[in-house]
């Protein structure tokens, strides 16, 4: 085996209850995951993309022995899931649940302390590894405070720190910078790559876009529990081929979206909600030919435009083009 990181056919299933009835409920299988193939080679910042609801969690609890996949294979460093589990934690550092992984009544350092003594560390190796997490993450001035007082974003830089405590091959992050302000998330994500450029592998979900694009050598793109793309950011932005993407905003309704849809020469569409205002994202292969029917067909349906730019190819737009929708949906496997 080459991949440091290898998944088999791995999928998950789960079984939620359901009322029929004042009295009885049956039993339902909801699958989170299904099917998923990945390696991950070693010392490479590999991406898992997608919306929230995707599934990207769920696999990674599977991959961190927190859950039991319901079929398939995979193997961690070299141990295989479901039978070598206290190795792979052993050689894993996991960053999951963020801010709610810490114990709040403890200082930053105890918290830290603590979690070495649950990977075995020495007394002397627990206190020399804590202070060095603190000097990297710069939280000198709080390390000696109850958890409590933190605000969001330093308990993030903390449970970011506990993930490193045991100083392991591989790191997977799963968004580490959801509640973190844009300071401190990019130097949360430089730090990421100072840790890759020492040689760890790292694991980086998120569903924003730019994140993948920054960090990740090769990337995954999940939803509804599948792995509906991979490859180099760039062999994944080259997949569309010769299409195209043109961005409009302004007050765009859900019938001008639809009616845009039946144009000619249109591969996909997506509308979101975007800091007030709807983004509607089109792709085609024809941009030229298709805008002026594109701008008539709004007007008819009474779109007030604000912005029309043609873009180049993102990730996004990968996903959009697979799907129809834009990675600021939830997609919560149903």
């Amino acid at each position: 085996m080459k991949g440091q990181v290898i998944v088999e056919k791995l999928s998950k299933i789960y079984l939620s209850k359901q009322r029929q009835g004042l009295f009885k409920s049956v039993l339902k299988e909801v699958p989170a995951l299904t099917d998923i193939d990945l390696e991950i080679q070693p010392g490479e910042i590999f991406g898992l993309l997608g919306p929230n609801g995707a599934g990207k969690t769920t696999l990674i609890k599977c991959l961190t022995t927190l859950l039991l996949p319901t079929s398939g294979q995979a193997w961690v460093n070299g141990f295989e899931l479901g039978r070598d589990d206290n190795a792979i934690r052993a050689t894993v550092g996991c960053m999951l649940m963020g801010e709610r992984g810490l114990y709040w009544k403890l200082t930053g350092r105890e918290n830290l302390m603590f979690f070495g003594a649950l990977y075995h560390l020495g007394s002397d190796r627990r206190a020399r590894r804590t202070q060095e997490i603190i000097e990297l993450l710069h939280l000198e001035e709080i390390a000696d405070r109850a958890v409590e007082t933190y605000s969001s974003g330093q308990k993030m830089k903390l449970a970011f720190g506990k993930a490193l405590i045991n100083d392991a091959p591989i790191l997977i992050l799963d968004e580490p910078t959801n509640t973190l302000d844009l300071p401190s998330a990019r130097e949360l994500r430089a730090t990421v790559k100072e840790l890759n450029g020492e040689g760890r592998t790292i694991i980086y979900t998120t569903h924003i876009m730019a994140e993948a694009e920054t960090l990740c050598e090769r990337v995954a793109i999940i939803d509804h529990g599948r792995v509906i793309a991979q490859g180099t950011v760039p062999e994944l932005k080259h997949s569309l081929g010769r299409e195209e993407v043109i961005r409009l905003e302004g007050v765009i309704s859900g019938g001008a979206e639809q009616a845009v849809r039946q144009l000619t020469g249109v591969s996909q569409v997506a509308l979101a909600s975007v800091n007030g205002h709807n983004e509607l994202t089109v792709v085609t292969r024809e941009s030229h030919n298709l805008l002026p029917r594109l701008i008539e067909t709004l007007s008819h349906h009474q779109a007030i435009l604000r912005k029309i730019t043609p873009e180049e190819i993102t990730l996004e737009d990968v996903f959009i083009a697979h799907t129809g929708r834009t990675l600021a949906q939830d997609t919560a496997v149903k």
